[in-house]
């Protein structure tokens, strides 16, 4: 796994990482971060990627069944100083990162890619 400038991420930034995913899961699915006109308990978090200096975190998310994508993470974006408040309770490190949404395509991607797959059997 690499990041966005081809270095190798270190096992610390895998390790956060996951440690953050775990704890943002958690947080939304109890629906401890009370974010306005949203129900966290519908959204996965599928991956947690760390900067090299762990300082920034990004979150692929994606709602239940992709539906409203743009508004949940627009909404998460926008009220991310709640969540990061609730995870410092939960995570237990020097500096807490600065937390960064963006909505997860993989499964898009897949599909897109399945599907092409598909039409050259055919």
């Amino acid at each position: 796994m690499t990041d966005r400038i081809g270095k190798p991420m270190t096992q610390r930034q895998l390790r956060v990482g996951e440690m953050i995913k775990q704890s943002l899961s958690m947080i939304f699915m109890r629906n401890e971060a009370k974010v306005p006109n949203l129900e966290t308990n519908t959204i996965t978090v599928t991956e947690v990627k760390m900067s090299q200096d762990l300082k920034i975190a990004k979150a692929y998310v994606l709602p239940l069944g992709g539906k409203d994508a743009d508004q949940a993470i627009k909404t998460l974006k926008e009220y991310s100083f709640i969540i990061r408040k609730i995870l410092s309770k939960k995570v237990i490190m020097k500096f807490l990162p600065k937390l960064l949404f963006r909505k997860d395509e993989s499964f898009e991607y897949a599909e897109k890619i399945e599907n092409l797959i598909k039409q050259t059997h055919k």
